[in-house]
Order: structure tokens, then sequence, then C-alpha cells
């Protein structure tokens, strides 16, 4: 007979359940910070535009080490109209209903997550007859020193009425930025109110544009039809991301 301890009895004995296996546990998604981090477009680069500073003499600006591109233009030539289209928000430029009215040159920081990768320049109107003549003179001289001794400045955008064409103060500038566009310099002229021409006029003065530019480029713009604003969001994007883009692909070829 079998004992309580016997082999007979163990043989008999409940078998023990089966061990539990442990379940792997499923890979966690991306964290929100990991998907935010994909390449942003260049409209929603130009939207987390926000306002740095203010300066009403060169001297003021403060020195920076990341791509700047400037806007001038005549003071109806619808700059400020121009800039809030392209960010995508209605009070970031300050558009006057009295042209002429702003005279300080405005800094926006450009860069996703606060960090600032290029900046825009808004520089005062100029050519408004009711501004004070010894108010002109200085600010063309302040513009002109700005345009030819801004160090980190890699791009110029001169908006321009396509009806009235290019007036002597534009040509004036044109001569001014002339030697450093001939270095290099990124230069545009953007035809604002381009939904105020027809087809064939629009076409007429595109051509005219991209001969007074000299060696820059010409492009059609509308901000109430929303008219080449992705064409200069990408624009502004290739002129200040240039060397990031031949690292980058410098990197994809090793």
């Amino acid at each position: 007979m079998a004992t309580k301890n016997s082999p007979a009895s163990a043989l008999k004995a409940k078998p023990s359940a089966p061990a539990k296996t442990r379940k792997t546990p499923a890979k966690a998604g991306p964290l929100p910070e990991i998907a935010e981090a994909k390449a942003i477009t260049p409209m929603g680069w130009m939207h987390t535009a926000r306002f740095l500073t203010t300066a009403a003499e060169l001297f003021h600006l403060p020195a920076l080490d990341v791509p700047e591109i400037a806007f001038v233009g005549r003071s109806n030539a619808g700059k400020s109209t121009c800039i809030n289209t392209l960010t995508q928000q209605k009070q970031l430029a300050f558009a006057s209903k009295k042209p002429g009215r702003t005279q300080h040159i405005n800094l926006f920081a450009l860069g996703k997550q606060g960090l600032t990768d290029a900046v825009l320049a808004d520089l005062p109107g100029y050519g408004y007859a009711a501004v004070p003549k010894q108010d002109k003179l200085r600010w063309q001289k302040v513009m002109a020193n700005y345009l030819v001794t801004r160090e980190n400045l890699k791009g110029i955008v001169l908006l321009c009425d396509p009806r009235l064409g290019m007036t002597e103060l534009d040509e004036v500038l044109l001569e001014v930025i002339r030697p450093r566009v001939e270095e290099g310099l990124n230069f545009l002229v953007l035809l604002t109110k381009a939904d105020k021409l027809t087809r064939a006029e629009g076409t007429k003065a595109l051509s005219i544009a991209k001969l007074q530019a000299g060696g820059g480029q010409a492009k059609l713009f509308s901000a109430l039809k929303k008219q080449g604003v992705e064409d200069l969001a990408q624009l502004m994007w290739d002129w200040t991301h240039e060397e990031a883009d031949t690292h980058a692909a410098g990197d994809t070829h090793d």
C-alpha cells in the first residue's frame, strides 16, 4: 500500500496548474513631442511669427546670428497686409489707415517651440506725401544703411503695386541694394494686389518686374485671393534654410 510520501502517491497527486505566460507589453506609441517633431511646412513655420522688437534707429537693433528677411516698399504697397496674410495673423504687422505713420523697423521672430531660426524685418513705408520732408530724408538714410550694412540680412522683398509700377524711390532702392544682390543677396519684387489685374495685365507686369529685378525674382501676390501666398512662404523658407538643407543633403549622400 502506498504511503503518503511514496512515489505512487506522488503520481496520484493533483497536477499543478500550468504557469501563466507573461504577456509581452505592447510597444508604446510615439510620444506627442516626437510626433510633433515632424518636418514643419513653410506655411506652418510662417504662422510661428511673433513680435521680437522695434527700433527707431539702426543702432537700436539687436545683433542677430539668424537669417533676416526685409520687407520694403511704398507706404501704400500693402506691406503690412502681406506680412499678416503670410503669417496668418490679422494684426502682427501694424497696418495704419494713414500710410507713412509707421516709422520704426519692426522685427518678428520665426521658429517652432520658441526657437528662433529666422527673422522678418518690416521696414517703414516710404514715399507718402504727408510725411514731413525731414522725416523722409532721415528714414531714407536709416533704410539705406540697414540694407547695406545689416550683416545677417539674407534677402529683401520689395513690394510694388503693379498698377503703378516702379516709382522713382523704388528705383533708388534698387540702386542701393544692387551691389549686395550682385554678391548673392536674395531679392524678390512682389507685385501685390494682383487680384485687381486681368490675366494679361498680370503676365505683362510680371515680365517687366523680372527685368527690373536685375538678377532677382518677381512674383504676383494677392492677399484677398490668397494668390502666391504658399509660394512666398516656400521661398522665405528656402532663403533662410539654405545651409541647413545643404548639410542635410550632404548627410544623405555620405
